[in-house]
């Protein structure tokens, strides 16, 4: 690289979805959404929650740190508004926590709704004990520094899913589903399909006829080349 880096890159103003549509993802397992999404938006399996029951459902602000350093997902809490989810990519860093405790108490006192990273986290006591919902593929006592370079609200790619500010997050003990902003008012759309689908079929498996309900015919494997039996 010629000269030096921008310590810090920030776009201070992004378009947010209304809080009526992001209502409509909210309390929804991220099963449903990724299926309104036809199978998409699903982020890498390692990105979870450190406590099974924390879920949230938000809009994006986005943080790109580099390896071992965190002055982005730091510089964020000074751009977000009440029910952000603060979205950090690391590409994957595994030698410290990108954040801590403290971090996580100031996120929450500004109405973050939850931290998606696919780094690491630490002060594992101190984030339960705060109860922010905190999203990662683990944790480490390590520290990260503010160093950069860094930005604050472009597009990056966290657990292997594009994000961009504004997109709405979704997160349950299953992972987290990313809704592109553009596309979020169809997916909602088809979110009512997918919970009609499953309700019936919820339905038709607790029924005294659910004890012979196939989940597969013959003559749809038809279709894709048919069954071949061997015995």
């Amino acid at each position: 690289m010629i000269g030096d880096p921008v310590a810090l890159t920030v776009r201070r103003r992004i378009e947010r979805p209304s809080a009526a549509l992001v209502a409509r993802f909210a309390g929804l397992p991220t099963g449903f959404v990724t299926d309104a999404l036809n199978g998409f938006g699903s982020m890498h399996y390692r990105v979870k929650p450190i406590a099974p029951e924390m879920s949230f459902c938000g809009t994006a602000v986005t943080a790109y740190c580099s390896p071992m350093d965190n002055l982005a997902v730091m510089a964020a809490l000074d751009f977000v508004q009440p029910g952000d989810v603060i979205v950090c990519a690391t590409q994957g860093q595994e030698a410290g926590g990108t954040i801590g405790d403290l971090w996580a108490a100031g996120a929450k006192a500004r109405g973050v709704a939850a931290l998606v990273t696919d780094g690491l986290v630490r002060d594992v006591a101190g984030l339960l004990k705060i109860g922010l919902p905190i999203f990662a593929i683990g944790h480490n006592p390590n520290s990260a520094f503010k160093n950069g370079p860094g930005t604050v609200n472009h597009a990056i790619s966290c657990g292997g899913v594009p994000v961009s500010p504004g997109d709405i997050v979704v997160g349950d003990r299953d992972g987290v589903v990313v809704v592109p902003r553009a596309e979020a008012e169809a997916v909602s759309a088809q979110l009512e399909v997918v919970k009609k689908k499953e309700a019936d079929t919820e339905a038709r498996v607790l029924s005294p006829a659910g004890k012979t309900m196939s989940f597969w015919t013959e003559e749809g494997a038809k279709a894709r080349g048919g069954v071949r039996y061997v015995d």
